[in-house]
């Protein structure tokens, strides 16, 4: 009839797709329980996981990168002892020979090199033609060296110094007690004593004959 719109019929098949998509997710229905749903769930947070992670270990790397260049930028053979511009520790040690003992307030007036140094150090075998050719270039200038032997043996340390040279007196340090008081560590160090006495210089690790040079020369520079 006209003036009356009749609905369109529905198919039963249409309804109940309908609902399915516009209702709520029925628990019951075997389609939302399909593993697919939670895999696509999971792969989501698993990649975000792996993005987490990836930014941390670029974070760790920088860091460890920055501090390793820092250390780089630093000269580990420079570094500033408490004892600089001091006056040096008195000591009075007998010579490894026991011939005699080295007082080193008896050598005020004169640049005084303290090495301390060992029989079983590499870097000491190193350095010690530099020591040698200092030595002989200084001796008579007014120049004091003194190797003072560093947790180490008699026998071997005299083996040493015969077998790589040097007249200049070696004296040994029983406890270690000198070379507690000048703050070594390790060897070789070598410290650089002005004619009155105080501390100017300390080099760790070995010392090249051009170190040595310049450091005695700035010394003796004082006497003049």
């Amino acid at each position: 009839m006209k003036g009356i719109q009749e609905e369109p019929s529905q198919d039963p098949k249409n309804s109940e797709t309908a609902a399915v998509v516009a209702g709520p997710a029925d628990p019951s229905d075997p389609r939302t329980r399909h593993p697919s749903r939670f895999a696509r769930a999971g792969r989501g947070g698993l990649r975000r996981g792996r993005w987490a992670l990836l930014v941390s270990v670029i974070a760790a790397v920088a860091l460890l990168s920055a501090l390793f260049a820092f250390g780089l930028s630093r000269d580990p053979t420079v570094i500033r002892s408490g004892l600089l511009g001091r006056p040096a520790p008195d000591f009075a040690l007998r010579t490894l020979e026991g011939s005699g003992l080295v007082h080193l307030s008896a050598l005020r007036g004169q640049v005084v090199v303290i090495n301390f140094w060992a029989s079983w150090c590499a870097a000491c075998r190193e350095e010690h033609p530099s020591l040698l050719a200092a030595w002989e270039r200084y001796r008579d200038q007014g120049v004091a060296l003194v190797g003072i032997d560093f947790e180490d043996q008699k026998r071997p340390a005299l083996d040493f110094m015969r077998e790589m040279g040097g007249d200049w007196p070696v004296v040994e340090d029983p406890g270690g007690r000198t070379a507690l008081n000048y703050g070594v560590y390790g060897v070789p160090e070598t410290f650089f004593i002005g004619p009155d006495g105080v501390i100017r210089y300390k080099q760790i690790g070995p010392s090249s004959y051009e170190l040595l040079s310049e450091r005695i020369e700035r010394l003796l520079s004082q006497r003049r």
